[in-house]
């Protein structure tokens, strides 16, 4: 069984929400603040919302912020990662120079 892995989404820099993967399950939650916020959502498929979005697989919007090609093979060979772990690879490389206003920093997940 995967260990737990939870990371923050930062949308132009404010913490929007938090993504997590336990065992064969992917949530995403937003922020209270964020919530509040005048801040848009992240995306249409995650409209702001207090509850969790569950998911079995990740998460298209999240999925999206990956590289895909020779891209994807170099980075899975550089970081040693699996191709199919899609939320490692999103944790490793959505940290930095991501499209958009969306960046991904990995966090200790909640026991």
């Amino acid at each position: 069984m995967m260990k737990p892995q939870a990371a923050e989404l930062l949308y132009n820099g404010a913490v929007a929400g938090v993504l997590r993967r336990s065992g064969l399950q992917y949530s995403f939650r937003y922020e209270a603040a964020y919530l509040q916020g005048a801040q848009a959502a992240i995306s249409l498929t995650l409209p702001k919302w207090p509850e969790a979005f569950v998911s079995p697989v990740l998460f298209s919007f999240f999925y999206g912020l990956l590289a895909e090609g020779v891209a994807k093979q170099i980075q899975c060979r550089e970081l040693k990662i699996d191709e199919r772990d899609h939320f490692t690879r999103l944790l490793r490389t959505a940290h930095t120079e991501t499209i958009g206003a969306v960046t991904v920093r990995e966090i200790s997940p909640a026991v």
